[in-house]
This record gives structure tokens, C-alpha cells and sequence, in this order.
């Protein structure tokens, strides 16, 4: 790669994107808001990019790699297309879904089970090249097992149904400072309602010895890997890996689901971005 070439990637989640330069000393990472095509045109894209990444621009990419949640058809993958590339000026673009970049950082070019817990959950199987099959996640409404933001509707409704301890109840409603009203209204009528309900997962997490909460975060592990994981033939033989906050913050929890169902553990890492840019040095560049 000459020199001064430089190469942009993105890894987008519901919540967040990250992004790493390379091709140059430093090294540089970013990060801003969530993209998700599903929710975002190109125009807002671009906007949102613009204010929240002031420092990249006039930067000059001579390949810019982004992998995100909801880049799962060539109609979507043009929105995000469209506004990187106003963004950064570069016309050599790629676009894949996060579970893509999930893969190629967990499995780089090796065969496996590649898994998504952040926010929402997915998983594919990997040939090492290619994901060969995937499990619809159909999202924290239908789908998306173990995600932050199913873990946060169950603590909500079980705290607003009463089936936790009072204590437990009181310390929630004082901490967030919500009402059952701001509740039901931030889930049914305001945007982004899956990442007002991921951002209780920290209070999940500060309460797992709770025997009742302990179970929400068991029995969500267990759906994800029966209702996903256990779903490819592939799995009987290949080790497992997972990436994102969920996976990583609740690893020992995980690990006895993952042990429990006689599966081969891999890597659980807490972000693809480090997994990524080996890969793209390695393989792309």
C-alpha cells in the first residue's frame, strides 16, 4: 500500500459507530452515533456524519469499508453509500451488513459461528469467506434474543408488572427518574425506542446476583443460542464467537449458557474494530 494511502472503516451497531483510520502512523479511531439505514436517509446520514465528525473531514480515503446494522439490501446499502460519499469525497465504497464485519473480525478467513450481541443479537454461519446462512434477527419486537434492548424490555416490564423484589423496583424508578407513563411513551411513541430500552442492560448488569434478574439474562442466553445458534448444522463443529457490549459485559453467563448446550467456545470480544482492521491489513489492503 503506498504511503499516504488511506483507508476508513465503520462498524455500526444501533447505538454507535466506530471508525478507525489507517494507512497512516497514527492510527486514529472516531466515534459517533448509530446508522441505521432502516430509521436514517442519506441526507440525515450525511448531516449527523458532518457534526459529529468534524475532524475527518477533508480527510482524502482511497477506500472507505462500513459495516452496519440494517446494510442488508442494495436499497440500503445505497442510502449509506450516498452519504459517505458526500461525506468523504471517495468513490470507492463498500457497504456490508455488521454481521459481516462481525465475522471477518471474529473469524477472520477461518470457518465459524459468528455472533452479535450489542443492542440488538444476530448470527451467521461463516465459511470463512462468506456468510453461507443467517438466522433472521427480526429485531427486539420478534426477535433479537439476548440483545440489550430485549434484556431492557424484560427488566421494564418486570418491574413495572411487579416480578422483582420492591427494593429492586424502587432503586430502578429512582435511578432512571421515569414514570410508568415516560416509560410507555418512550417505547411507543418516541424514536429509537430499542436504544431508550438497551441503555438499562448497565442496570441489569450492576444487579445479576438478583435471582430475578439473573434469570432474565439466562433465559435470554439460552433463547439466543436455541432459537439461533443451534439453528446451524455448523455448530456441532465449529467454535462459536461473539462480539459486542452484551456478550463481553455478561461473558461468564455466556460461557455456562454456551457450555450448557455443548457448544466450542471462541473469541468474545467486546467491539469487531480491532478484529476488523487485522483482517482488512491482512486481506484487503
Amino acid at each position: 500500500m503506498p504511503v499516504m494511502e488511506k483507508i476508513l472503516i465503520a462498524d455500526s451497531g444501533s447505538s454507535k459507530t466506530q471508525w478507525a483510520v489507517i494507512g497512516d502512523n497514527n492510527g486514529r479511531s472516531y466515534l459517533s452515533s448509530g446508522i441505521n439505514p432502516y430509521f436514517l436517509g442519506s441526507d440525515e446520514i450525511f448531516r449527523n456524519l458532518s457534526a459529529e465528525l468534524k475532524d475527518l473531514a477533508g480527510m482524502k480515503f482511497s477506500r472507505v469499508y462500513f459495516y452496519g446494522t440494517g446494510c442488508n439490501s442494495n436499497k440500503k446499502e445505497e442510502i449509506v453509500r450516498v452519504a459517505l460519499e458526500a461525506f468523504t469525497g471517495c468513490k470507492d465504497i463498500f457497504v456490508g451488513s455488521d454481521l459481516l464485519g462481525a465475522a471477518r473480525s471474529l473469524c477472520s478467513d477461518k470457518p465459524g459461528i459468528a455472533c452479535i450481541m450489542g443492542t440488538g443479537s444476530n448470527s451467521c454461519y461463516y465459511d470463512g469467506s462468506k456468510i453461507v446462512s443467517n438466522i433472521p434477527p427480526l429485531g427486539y419486537i420478534l426477535g433479537d434474543e439476548g440483545g440489550g434492548a430485549v434484556l431492557g424490555r424484560k427488566i421494564v416490564s418486570s418491574i413495572i408488572k411487579m416480578q422483582v423484589p420492591e427494593s429492586v423496583r424502587e432503586n430502578f424508578l429512582s435511578q432512571y427518574n421515569l414514570t410508568t407513563a415516560e416509560i410507555l411513551d418512550n417505547v411507543y411513541t418516541k424514536p429509537f425506542p430499542n436504544r431508550f430500552l438497551g441503555q438499562f442492560a448497565k442496570f441489569i448488569g450492576e444487579n445479576r446476583e438478583i435471582p430475578e434478574i439473573k434469570e432474565i439474562i439466562v433465559s435470554s442466553f439460552d433463547d439466543f443460542i436455541r432459537r439461533n445458534i443451534l439453528q446451524y448444522p455448523e455448530s456441532a463443529s465449529h467454535e462459536v464467537h461473539f462480539t459486542g457490549s452484551i456478550a463481553y459485559h455478561f461473558r461468564e453467563i455466556l460461557t455456562d449458557q454456551i457450555t450448557k448446550h455443548g457448544l466450542r467456545k471462541g473469541k468474545i470480544t467486546l467491539a469487531p474494530m480491532e478484529g476488523l482492521i487485522q483482517y482488512h491489513k491482512n486481506f484487503l489492503i
